[in-house]
């Protein structure tokens, strides 16, 4: 049996501050924004040069994803319940009650998701970090794991198998 080792990483640095509403069938929360923490879990072997995956790459891909998301609207573009329009450097959003949005592009964020729900940002900007990270295969790690909280104590967490 192989040993696995486990680090975590979470910097004052891992963080996005963004404005977002959740919206389903029936519902519509109103506009407002959170104070977002990441956190980065890395389940694998330690290499030989005594590393699982080395602190400073984590941080640096986790830095350019939260820097990204930072100071935007989050637009959960795959919506069932918003309709979403991006036309002249504007994004606009009717939602199935009526309410009307409308934000400069360049104020934006558009993301790959059904809901701008922290469950669905943890699995996004896991998915990101995988992608950003080609040193996960090379050090043959086995899981990667995220956490997106809203709040002190109030997180979500993805977890994926590499």
């Amino acid at each position: 049996m192989k040993s696995r080792y486990e680090v975590f990483v979470s910097k004052d640095s891992f963080k996005f501050n963004a404005a977002h509403f959740i919206a389903y069938r029936g519902f519509r929360e109103r506009l407002h924004g959170h104070n977002y923490r990441v956190s980065v879990r890395i389940e694998g072997p330690v290499g030989a040069d005594g590393y699982v995956v080395d602190f400073g790459d984590i941080k640096r891909a986790a830095r350019d994803v939260c820097s990204r998301l930072n100071e935007r609207v989050l637009v959960p573009m795959r919506s069932d319940v918003v309709s979403i329009d991006v036309r002249e450097a504007q994004v606009s959003m009717v939602c199935e009650d009526g309410t009307r949005f409308s934000f400069p592009q360049a104020d934006c964020v558009l993301l790959d998701i059904v809901h701008s729900s922290a469950e669905e940002l943890a699995a996004f900007v896991c998915l990101q970090l995988r992608d950003a990270l080609p040193v996960l295969g090379e050090r043959h790690v086995v899981t990667l794991e995220v956490g997106v909280a809203e709040a002190p104590n109030q997180e979500a967490r993805y977890r994926i198998d590499l």
